[in-house]
């Protein structure tokens, strides 16, 4: 998900150097809504790894 995120920046990055500035703001927030989702995700195996052993 990190992976993609990644991608859609640098293609929101080279979208806005050529001028392409609608296309560019789409694969933003696309790349900060997966940059969200990826956060959530790890917080959530973070707290889900430190529980003890299951009784």
């Amino acid at each position: 998900m990190l992976y993609w995120a990644a991608v859609f920046f640098i293609i929101a990055l080279i979208a806005g150097l050529f001028g392409f500035f609608g296309i560019a703001a789409g694969a933003a927030s696309i790349a900060k809504l997966l940059f969200i989702v990826f956060l959530v995700l790890a917080v959530i195996s973070l707290v889900a790894g430190r529980r003890g052993p299951a009784l």
